[in-house]
C-alpha cells in the first residue's frame, strides 16, 4: 500500500480518503484473477502500479463532464482507477471480452463503485442511447481507427481522449487529425 501512496503523490492531484486502499484492493484482485485467467500481461506489482494505476490517473485532468465511456477497457484500465478517484462521475466500461467484463463487474461490486457500469460489446456496435462527455481509450487502435470505433460516442461538447504512450505524430499526420 505504501508503494501506491508514494506513487499517487507524484501526480500532484487531490484524492478522496481511502484512495490508496481501494487502488490496492483493485491490484490485489487483479493479481488473484490473473493467476486463473489471463487479464493482463503485467504481473509484477510495481509494474501494475506504474502501467495500470499511474497511467490511468495521469489522464484525470483531461476528463470533461459527468459521463465517461472507457472503450476497450480490458481489465478496467483506465476506467476503474478513475472511477475510484472521481465518485461523482459515472463511468461506463466497455469491452468485448467477457472474462474482462466479469472482472470489472466483480471489482466494482467489491469496492462499492456505484458509479461504474460494465458493458460487454464492441465500440463500433455499442448503442447505449446516449453520447458521453468524455470517451477514453487506452492502446485500443491507431488514431484513425479509434475515431471510427469510438468517435460517434462523443457528445456535442465532449472530448475523445486517446492514451497512446508516446506522442503519436505519425498517426496524427496520417489521419489528418492535425494540420
Amino acid at each position: 500500500m505504501h508503494e501506491i501512496e508514494s506513487a499517487i503523490q507524484q501526480l500532484d492531484q487531490a484524492f478522496p480518503d481511502g484512495t490508496a486502499l481501494k487502488l490496492g484492493a483493485l491490484l490485489d484482485e487483479l493479481e488473484k484473477w490473473n493467476r486463473r485467467v489471463n487479464l493482463t500481461a503485467i504481473r509484477k506489482r510495481q509494474e501494475m502500479v506504474t502501467a495500470h494505476l499511474l497511467d490511468s490517473l495521469v489522464v484525470r485532468p483531461l476528463l470533461e463532464g459527468a459521463t465517461i465511456l472507457d472503450v476497450g477497457t480490458g481489465a478496467g484500465f483506465p476506467g476503474l482507477p478513475l472511477a475510484i478517484v472521481e465518485p461523482d462521475r459515472h463511468f461506463t466500461l466497455l469491452d468485448s471480452n467477457n472474462k474482462k467484463i466479469m472482472f470489472v463487474q466483480h471489482v466494482a461490486g467489491l469496492l462499492g463503485l456505484a458509479n461504474v457500469t460494465a458493458a460487454k460489446g464492441r465500440g463500433e456496435d455499442y448503442a447505449p442511447g446516449q453520447r458521453f462527455d468524455t470517451v477514453i481509450a487506452r492502446a485500443l487502435a491507431p488514431l484513425p481507427r479509434l475515431v471510427e470505433i469510438a468517435g460517434h460516442h462523443v457528445g456535442e461538447n465532449g472530448v475523445l481522449v486517446a492514451l497512446k504512450g508516446r506522442y503519436p505524430a505519425e498517426e496524427l499526420e496520417q489521419s489528418n487529425l492535425i494540420s
